[in-house]
């Protein structure tokens, strides 16, 4: 147990990631009521967003003046991405019944994942991604990767962001009258297609900020990484209560938490020793979730939904 604290940290560094991403998915569904299954691929586009700006610049450049270039070339890659997506895959539907925008959104998701698999250069491989400088940090007994440490910053950075987006800017009150009603908010005066954009935009945004973070600390980016990392922020998403964006990031510290424990700890339970180790991770990570749900179908912060703050 002497490891436990280490281990936290590792859950709190992983769940930091899974809600950035499923901000993305919660922002959308609390709007539009769509799950935006292409959400877990516009977060891959932003690695190589990043990973293209990094190869753009000339050798030697210190990571320090490229970070953040790696950063804008990831936040607009994505943006750039889910706003064309809204334009012309989601907008027309508006309206259709509702499998129509999921059937096309997980089309979309193949569509960008074949996308980056033919025409990005070498990336039917993984490809590597440039290492954060700096020495590693020791607190105590915790450990923590230069790789991790623009994670640790930024997340909690663009959460209080995106909560004072939220509640303090005229955009951000636009949004919550869109999602508690929209045809209200639009007789109100609201423009509720530049706020679905904005819903698009920020989600994107904070997806491609997961990706630089992905890179470093994984040292590589793949065609394939947005189908499970995606897969697993919608979990976080619905853990935490899907249309409440603090409950999508508290949903994503759960359930990095609980896939640590899990991958450090179900070894040495009697009778579980071989339903441990990194393998089953994402096994117990859905177990969760579905644990949850039966106990709580509405999600931690479900009771939130009906605001859809």
């Amino acid at each position: 147990m002497h490891e436990l604290p280490q281990q936290l940290v590792n859950g709190l560094l992983l769940g930091s990631m899974y809600g950035l991403i499923a901000i993305g998915y919660t922002m959308v569904y609390g709007i539009v009521q769509l799950i935006n299954f292409a959400h877990g691929e516009i977060f891959m586009v932003g690695g190589f967003g990043a990973l293209t700006v990094w190869l753009w610049l000339p050798g030697g450049t210190s990571m320090w003046l490229a970070l953040p270039l790696m950063l804008i070339g990831a936040v607009v890659v994505s943006t750039l991405i889910a706003v064309g997506a809204e334009r012309f895959a989601y907008r027309p539907l508006r309206g259709a019944p509702r499998l129509a925008p999921l059937i096309t959104a997980i089309g979309l998701s193949l569509a960008l994942q074949q996308a980056v698999w033919a025409w990005y250069p070498n990336a039917k491989s993984s490809r590597t991604f440039p290492e954060m400088p700096g020495d590693s940090i020791h607190l105590g007994s915790i450990t923590i990767q230069p790789g991790d440490i623009f994670l640790l910053i930024t997340a909690p950075i663009c959460m209080f962001a995106l909560g004072w987006f939220v509640m303090k800017t005229r955009v951000g009150r636009g949004m919550q009258a869109t999602a508690q009603d929209p045809d209200t908010a639009k007789l109100m005066g609201v423009n509720t297609d530049r706020v679905i954009v904005v819903a698009f935009a920020i989600g994107a945004a904070f997806a491609g900020i997961a990706a630089v973070a992905y890179g470093f600390r994984y040292g590589e980016v793949q065609f394939r990484m947005g189908f499970l990392w995606g897969l697993k922020a919608f979990t976080a998403a619905v853990l935490g209560g899907i249309g409440n964006i603090y409950g999508a990031m508290i949903g994503g510290l759960v359930l990095g938490i609980a896939e640590a424990m899990a991958t450090a700890y179900m070894n040495d339970i009697p009778g579980m020793s071989q339903l441990g180790g990194q393998s089953w991770a994402d096994v117990w990570a859905f177990v969760l979730l579905i644990v949850v749900l039966l106990v709580r179908p509405q999600g931690l912060l479900g009771e939130r939904v009906a605001d859809r703050a």
